[in-house]
């Protein structure tokens, strides 16, 4: 299991390899394909998804805020070199040419930044999107195992009291005996 005291940048994916293993190295129950694991050590897993998750997301905003940042420097930059430019060109109204040059090197300035600006957002887009699918996969694959294995267990109790079981997360709103609700809220 990974110690995210020992080290608190642990990546999502260290998290999730780490379930896998428990899963996949877990005992097998006698004559079955099922397995018995430690549910303090998963729910362990459980709560380092939860608590890293943030982090992750964080990261990503991080990434999308320096792209803003850049664009934004990218355009104070070119406003103040068409500002100069103006000035110059003032300067220079006489020629003409020197004029319709400083215009057009300004907006090639402006250009190239806003290009460059876009380019750092499109692949900082790309990093955050290509986090997030490996993350959906990965919850994807986890969420797999936790159905098949409920299943399984499931097809177990049933077989065990010959009578169909109902889930616990089937139940809309269970009724409560009289007395017990005024404990549960006071608990």
């Amino acid at each position: 299991m990974t110690d995210t005291t020992q080290n608190p940048t642990a990546g999502l994916l260290e998290i999730l390899d780490d379930l896998a293993a428990l899963v996949e190295n877990a005992r097998t129950s006698p004559l079955s394909t099922n397995v018995k694991v430690d549910r303090e050590q998963a729910l362990g897993l459980v709560a380092e998804l939860r608590e890293n998750l943030p982090t992750q997301v964080a990261r990503a905003d991080d990434v999308l805020a320096d792209a803003e940042r850049t664009l934004a420097d990218a355009h104070r930059r070119a406003e103040e070199i068409v500002a100069t430019a103006r000035a110059r060109a003032i300067e220079l109204v006489q020629d003409e040419q020197v004029v319709v040059q400083a215009e057009s090197r300004a907006a090639d300035i402006v250009a190239e930044a806003e290009r460059r600006a876009a380019g750092l957002r499109a692949d900082a887009d790309e990093y955050c999107d290509g986090r997030l699918a490996d993350f959906e996969a990965d919850l994807g694959r986890l969420t797999s195992q936790v159905q098949a294995g409920r299943a399984r267990l499931a097809e177990r109790l049933e077989a065990s009291s010959g009578a169909p079981r109902v889930r616990w997360d089937a139940v809309p709103d269970p009724a409560w005996p009289a007395g017990d609700e005024d404990d549960r809220r006071s608990a």
